[in-house]
C-alpha cells in the first residue's frame, strides 16, 4: 500500500471519492425507501466530501490530499448552485491538470515556497563565491528562482518545469532575467554535475531516487537543500528550521564525492 501511495497519490485520491460516492448513493437510496426524509444537494456534498477525505486518509494519503478530497464535491456543489456555466468546471480541471501534470507523472505536486524559505536560502548562498550555479528542481511559476536571481546577479539560476503552465509562466518571466533560465525538462533527465546548490521542494515519494541521482552527478562540495521532505536513512548535515505554519525546514547535504 505504501509503495501505491507514493508512485499515484492521484489515483488513490479518486478511487477515494469513487468509494465515498458510492456510499452516499446507497444512503439516499435506503433513505428514498424507509422514509420521507430528504437531505439537500449540498448535505450530501459535505457528507460524501467527509467520508471522502477519511478514506484518502486511511488510504495513507497527506494532509494535502484529504483536504483536497473534502471540498472536491461541496466545492462544485456550490458552484452549480450559482448559475456558473457548464465550461468553466472543464476550463477549472485543465487549469488544476496544467498547473499539477507533474503530480501524475513525476509524483510532484505544486508547492509554492514561501517567503522565509526564501530568506534562509538566501543566507545560505551569501556563503557562496558570487558567480555559483543553482538549480530548482520543479520550479514551479519561478517566483523563488527570480527572487534569488535578482539578488546574486552575477550567479546563474536554472529551473527546470514539465507543469505546461506552471513552465509558461516561469518561462515568460525568466526572459527578463539575464542570470536565470527556464528549462521545459524533467527533473530526472537534468544532469546535477554543472550545479554548485541543488534546490527542490518535491514529495516524499521522489527522495530515494533524487539522493541515488544526487550521489552519481553532483560534484564534491556541492549542496543539495530540501524543503521539508527529507531522505530516509541519510540524515541531513543541517536543518534550517522556518517555523511556519506548515512545519517546514530546508534539509542541506553537503556532498563528498
Amino acid at each position: 500500500m505504501l509503495r501505491v501511495v507514493r508512485q499515484y497519490p492521484a489515483l488513490l485520491a479518486l478511487c477515494a471519492q469513487v468509494g465515498a460516492t458510492l456510499m452516499i448513493a446507497v444512503a439516499l437510496y435506503l433513505a428514498a425507501h424507509l422514509s420521507a426524509w430528504r437531505p439537500t444537494w449540498l448535505a450530501v456534498g459535505l457528507v460524501q466530501g467527509l467520508l471522502a477525505a477519511l478514506l484518502a486518509r486511511y488510504l495513507g494519503l497527506s494532509r494535502w490530499w484529504c483536504a483536497l478530497s473534502l471540498l472536491f464535491v461541496p466545492a462544485l456543489l456550490m458552484a452549480s448552485g450559482a448559475a456558473l456555466p457548464s465550461w468553466m468546471f472543464l476550463g477549472g480541471f485543465v487549469l488544476l491538470l496544467l498547473l499539477n501534470w507533474n503530480s501524475f507523472g513525476e509524483r510532484v505536486p505544486l508547492y509554492l515556497t514561501g517567503a522565509r524559505s526564501r530568506q534562509q536560502l538566501a543566507g545560505v548562498l551569501k556563503g557562496l563565491p558570487p558567480q555559483f550555479r543553482f538549480v530548482d528542481l520543479g520550479c514551479g511559476p519561478a517566483g523563488m528562482l527570480l527572487s534569488l536571481a535578482r539578488q546574486f546577479p552575477q550567479a546563474r539560476f536554472v529551473g527546470v518545469e514539465t507543469a505546461p503552465l506552471s513552465f509558461a509562466i516561469a518561462w515568460l518571466r525568466a526572459l527578463l532575467r539575464p542570470n536565470c533560465q527556464v528549462r521545459y525538462e524533467n527533473l530526472w533527465r537534468t544532469d546535477l554535475s554543472g550545479f554548485d546548490v541543488v534546490y527542490c521542494f518535491l514529495s516524499p515519494a521522489p527522495m530515494p531516487a533524487l539522493w541515488a541521482k544526487a550521489c552519481t552527478q553532483m560534484t564534491a562540495g556541492s549542496v543539495l537543500v530540501s524543503n521539508t521532505f527529507e531522505v530516509p536513512g541519510q540524515p541531513a548535515d543541517q536543518q534550517i528550521e522556518l517555523h511556519d505554519w506548515r512545519k517546514s525546514r530546508l534539509l542541506l547535504w553537503r556532498m563528498r564525492g
